[in-house]
């Protein structure tokens, strides 16, 4: 999914209107396993200034980067600090573990040749799907606009849910960053 998504989802989700801390802790655990991405394609793009056809059809599959990607989308990696949590009634942990955890279980099953190694450290094995929420080739023309419909109708949900002029601004802007995030993936690919 588009990372605005998994934003909104994990709000959605984890997020209390009375418990702006806990709400924070979903979107930061939300954002955690694209975080690596944001760095590493900024660094090289705006930084280095490595062409984007370069970063994203060769160092986003080079081995240095899929290894950093094993690590920020292992279910081994959230699971463990999600149980302890649960366990131990850790409820920032749990929210932003819970997040991270959501996160990776809606990307399992929507990446293709683009997939990572979810399973890391136990395993290198990669699940590509054959389902994609960007990639035309692989349902992205249905995937894309359901994954945007529940999105908006979760951010109509939190618009509801949530009272604060400074979390509707956040509900706002992130259903703003989902359609034009989903609008980008179709108009390239």
């Amino acid at each position: 999914m588009n990372t605005p998504a998994h934003l909104i989802f994990g709000v959605a989700l984890f997020g209390r209107p009375d418990r702006p801390k806990l709400t924070a802790a979903a979107i930061a655990g939300a954002f955690a396993p694209d975080a690596s991405l944001y760095l590493m394609a900024g660094f090289s793009l705006f930084v280095l200034g490595i062409p984007a056809d370069t970063v994203f059809r060769e160092l986003y599959y080079s081995d240095a980067w899929q290894r950093v990607f094993a690590i920020d989308n292992s279910f081994i990696f959230w699971g463990l600090p999600c149980a302890a949590a649960a366990w131990r009634r850790w409820p920032l942990l749990f929210a932003f573990s819970g997040s991270g955890l959501l996160h990776l279980a809606f990307d399992f099953p929507l990446h293709g040749h683009d997939a990572r190694m979810h399973f890391w450290p136990v395993s290198d094995w990669v699940f590509e799907s054959p389902l994609s929420y960007w990639d035309s080739r692989n349902w992205a023309d249905v995937i894309g606009p359901l994954e945007m419909g529940v999105s908006m109708a979760l951010c109509g949900f939190l618009l509801v849910r949530f009272k604060s002029l400074a979390m509707r601004t956040v509900a706002v802007t992130l259903a703003t960053a989902e359609l034009f995030a989903s609008g980008v993936w179709r108009f390239v690919f």
